[in-house]
């Protein structure tokens, strides 16, 4: 077992094997094993079985008992999780290309990959896979990142005040991006106001290193949040540099652009003019770091959502908008409305309960119930959490599977349905055969 003296000596050995997993399930031959612990569960305890399974090495912070053929293929660190962070800063460090941070209430997932696909057109560009964005996943994004680099975009997410301003410190990102500041994991930040504090510190790090800030500049919010900035690049319906209005074609998103823009309109696979403001961030990213505008254009157009996100589905002869990824009252409200505007005689509404709202959770379940009050719909039906504590006159399941089997009973065809909530619902289920 070698004790590792430094993160320089550890870097020596990452960039002969310049991949590393926290996860043995996923480990491939070369890859270096690196042991993570939480409240439940022990990654050290596994160094044997992922050396044995082709591991170049295996990082631990425990000292453990392991077969003698091993003891040089063990490192030993005081903290998995500070080395893996320490590790990707340094990584980081070797770089002088542009990183890109996301982050946001709403839609960063969604920014983050029409940005990485209209860089990619263009550049040799590495970005967040998934959803791998907190205090793992960075890292480990950043560690994914190979010498042929001319781009980087990284997602951060964040449920608590210093989260993102952790990230900032390994990301170092010289451009950032907010997509909007809306009620998102109000246990956590505590407010509206707490939401702007936490993703603002994106903003504060470009703000002391001398970086770019893109903004919805409709937003008046962004606007006093980017002050001091040395550079904000602007994006909106009737603001900023480039201009553009949303306009729904057979249930598609289309993106008409009346400033800033060479291309007159960008035909997407995405539903709901709240992705207009995704749209317009990739489109300015891209027209800053030059990418020819055709290629912005079909990097756009050829983009299809994944993940239960945004997504027009055909299902039993009916239109679904699937788009249960994650839910919070912002992002609700804007699924609820576009779902309002929809040109379609029979609409079917399947709502999840939302989750991490603390305090403040029974009192926006219910301001959404009276929200979907305001319009005229066939069916409404509400799905576990607080929905259960609210007053409302609408069908009511505890779980995603006790919806499917009424789904699955009303034998629907030719309805528009919107299914929709927060990860933890899984209302995705409901449309499993």
């Amino acid at each position: 077992m070698i004790t590792v003296p430094s993160i320089a000596y550890l870097y020596e050995i990452f960039k002969q094997h310049p991949f590393v997993q926290t996860d043995t399930r996923k480990l491939k031959a070369g890859d270096i094993y690196l042991a993570l612990k939480g409240p439940n569960f022990n990654g050290n305890i596994f160094a044997e079985k992922a050396l044995e399974a082709g591991a170049s090495f295996a990082i631990i912070d425990e000292a453990q008992e392991v077969n003698a053929k091993w003891n040089d293929k063990i490192l030993l660190v005081a903290d998995g999780l500070i080395c893996l962070q320490q590790l990707a800063k340094h990584h980081r460090e070797q770089f002088t290309i542009p990183f890109i941070g996301i982050t946001g209430s709403n839609g960063k997932t969604t920014t983050k990959e029409l940005v990485a696909a209209v860089l990619s057109s263009h550049f040799k560009t590495y970005t967040t896979q998934g959803n791998l964005n907190n205090h793992i996943g960075v890292p480990l994004t950043l560690l994914s990142i190979e010498s042929d680099a001319q781009m980087a975009v990284i997602e951060m997410g964040a449920n608590h005040l210093k989260e993102i301003e952790s990230y900032c410190n390994y990301a170092m990102p010289n451009y950032g991006l907010i997509t909007n500041c809306g009620k998102a994991h109000l246990e956590g930040f505590g407010s509206e106001e707490g939401v702007k504090k936490a993703k603002g510190e994106l903003f504060d790090y470009l703000r002391t290193h001398n970086g770019t800030a893109f903004i919805m500049s409709d937003y008046d919010y962004l606007n006093t949040m980017t002050a001091g900035i040395t550079e904000v690049v602007g994006y909106g319906t009737h603001t900023g540099a480039l201009q553009a209005n949303a306009l729904s074609v057979n249930g598609f998103l289309q993106v008409n652009f009346t400033k800033g823009f060479e291309i007159n309109s960008i035909q997407t696979q995405l539903v709901g003019e709240y992705n207009l403001p995704n749209i317009l961030a990739a489109v300015s990213i891209g027209l800053y770091f030059k990418v020819p505008a055709e290629k912005i254009k079909a990097a756009i157009e050829n983009y299809a959502p994944t993940n239960s996100r945004s997504q027009l589905l055909k299902w039993n002869n009916n239109d679904v908008i699937l788009d249960a990824y994650n839910a919070n009252p912002s992002s609700m409200k804007l699924a609820i409305e576009n779902f309002a505007k929809l040109n379609a005689a029979h609409k079917v509404v399947c709502i999840g309960a939302m989750k991490e709202l603390g305090t403040t959770s029974v009192t926006e379940h219910q301001q959404l119930i009276q929200l979907l009050e305001q319009y005229k719909w066939e069916h409404v039906v509400l799905v576990g959490g607080d929905f259960e504590n609210c007053q409302h006159n609408y069908t009511y399941f505890g779980n995603a599977l006790e919806a499917k089997q009424w789904l699955q009973q009303q034998a629907f065809t030719n309805r528009s349905i919107l299914i929709k909530g927060s990860r933890g619902i899984k209302m995705e289920q409901v449309l499993e055969n």
